[in-house]
């Protein structure tokens, strides 16, 4: 009787570890069923984030983001070396990316931002935008696994897709058109 109950005790505990480890599909929105409870799954819209700005003493938020405009939120590490990469491809054609906000967000230390931003010069970017996540709010909203994490809106502010890891700016405007 002890051992049938060990073996169930065991079939149990691997069914919940084989549930729980499916892979999720690159370069698709995180629709798997551990993601279609997140919070950006149930409020596809640019969420109301709190980020604290390079200057220390002011916040940016939603409303700081231009309206009617394609819009791509990144979580970023500025010590990940996939994150200094992903700027990198962003920042060496950047004309595609003109017409679309770019908020940076991180949790990491306020010196490591600045240095971050001072290094890669994006203060000349005025439709980039970058301040820290204090409140640690982005994460749990997008249940993010990997760094950097990219979620791009339309001009509406409506969700389009999600990415995780290093993507090509090629896949990235792909993402922006319009599906037929």
């Amino acid at each position: 009787m002890k051992k049938a109950f060990l073996v169930l005790i065991a079939i149990a505990c691997f069914s919940i570890l084989s549930a729980s480890a499916q892979p999720t599909k690159p370069n698709q929105p995180a629709t798997d069923s551990a993601n279609a409870q997140a919070p950006f799954m149930r409020f596809p819209t640019i969420p109301p984030f709190h980020l604290l700005k390079l200057d220390s003493s002011s916040y940016l938020t939603k409303d700081d983001v231009k309206k009617n405009r394609k819009t791509i939120i990144m979580y970023f590490s500025p010590d990940c070396e996939h994150c200094k990469h992903e700027i990198e491809s962003f920042l060496a054609d950047w004309r595609k990316f003109k017409d679309i906000e770019l908020v940076m967000a991180t949790y990491q230390p306020f010196s490591e931002l600045k240095d971050f931003n001072t290094h890669y010069k994006i203060y000349e970017h005025p439709n980039i935008l970058i301040g820290r996540d204090e409140k640690f709010f982005l994460p749990p909203f997008y249940k993010i696994r990997n760094l950097p994490y990219l979620a791009l809106y339309d001009k509406k502010g409506n969700l389009i897709t999600t990415f995780e890891g290093t993507q090509k700016v090629e896949t990235l405007m792909d993402a922006f058109k319009p599906k037929k």
